[in-house]
């Protein structure tokens, strides 16, 4: 377990270090303030490997970068944002780049502008790591209402947020098989939350961190 959190600390490490060879995104625009409507936008999603494809932030707060896999067979959709507003904007944009009918998502960590998009994928499949379930099931609802309290725009985006019981649970570590491109789930925490989960995509070399990586 040593090894694998030094292997995976070691991989955020090299990622952050060298972001144009990994092609983690990182945006110019400065963050315009809270009152921003914190919710993904459409119309921005780039192709930036093979088989991948970011709906980037733009340095909204409250809105991440979300991550498209698009493999033969299905597709991954990794922090489908904040509300259900956001997720159906993630929807309709995947649904540009894939035709497939099977779905699995994905989150980085339990806070609610990477999980509560969650809502507009009713029959995805959802692979969490065990550590990530626990603090969700723990704080997910608390977090909610945190963020809610915020301000009346993040009140209406979260309103009826909710948590679904995942369809596969994992400890350590796991790969999943979308036809022709594999993904690398990787819990890394106790980190920026107790449940940090990371994700690789192997051939295309490009790692999805979540929060362990900011700017």
């Amino acid at each position: 377990m040593q090894n694998f959190r030094q292997l995976a600390l070691f991989v955020i490490f090299a990622a952050f270090s060298a972001i144009t060879a990994a092609q983690v995104f990182l945006t110019t625009r400065p963050p315009t303030g809270d009152r921003e409507w914190p919710v993904v936008k459409e119309g921005t999603t780039r192709k930036i490997a093979p088989h991948v494809y970011v709906i980037p932030s733009e340095s909204v707060p409250r809105v991440p970068n979300v991550g498209i896999i698009v493999g033969s067979r299905a597709t991954m959709i990794i922090d489908p944002g904040m509300g259900r507003l956001s997720g159906e904007a993630v929807a309709r944009e995947a649904a540009k780049v894939s035709s497939n009918r099977e779905l699995y998502l994905v989150t980085t960590h339990l806070h609610p502008e990477h999980t509560t998009g969650e809502g507009a994928f009713p029959t995805a499949k959802i692979v969490r790591s065990k550590a990530q379930h626990q603090d969700i099931e723990a704080s997910g609802m608390e977090w909610v209402g945190i963020f809610a309290k915020r301000s009346p725009e993040l009140t209406e985006i979260l309103k009826g947020a909710s948590f679904r019981k995942p369809d596969e649970i994992f400890e350590n570590e796991t790969t999943v098989d979308l036809g022709g491109v594999r993904v690398r789930l990787m819990w890394a925490g106790p980190a920026h939350t107790m449940g940090d989960t990371v994700f690789f995509v192997e051939g295309d070399n490009v790692l999805f961190s979540g929060d362990l990586v900011m700017k």
